[in-house]
């Protein structure tokens, strides 16, 4: 017997579950060599002294990241036999880009800068 997916009310809501999970996980059209997608999360922290990032980069190795800072923006490169990832992300503050220390462990970079406060004083004549 052949069924009319007319009669199924919750045919195109799961339809749309599908399509909406899919997209999420990288999976929709177009996106076959779009990198990390939605795989990645980066967050910023500003404390009074220092500026910490903490990026989630799954399937990479320590090897394979490359790191680069303006002061302002941190970007983050990688790339592996599976996937390539390319993201600048805007700091909180300005830092000391020479006094970043970063580490990575089990597919988590942590990167912590000096906050840079040597903005000038204008005197108003």
């Amino acid at each position: 017997m052949d069924r009319d997916d007319r009669d199924d009310p919750f045919g195109d809501f799961f339809e749309e579950i599908e399509r909406m999970m899919n997209e999420m996980a990288g999976s929709g059209h177009g996106t076959e060599d779009a990198g990390f997608g939605s795989e990645t999360h980066v967050d910023a922290y500003a404390t009074e002294e220092s500026v910490r990032l903490v990026a989630d980069l799954p399937a990479v190795s320590k090897e394979q990241l490359s790191l680069q800072c303006d002061g302002e923006a941190l970007t983050i490169s990688a790339a592996s036999d599976r996937r390539e990832y390319d993201e600048t992300v805007e700091l909180p503050a300005t830092v000391d880009e020479r006094s970043g220390e970063a580490t990575f462990n089990n597919g988590v970079l942590e990167v912590e800068f000096d906050r840079d406060d040597d903005s000038a004083s204008i005197d108003v004549a």
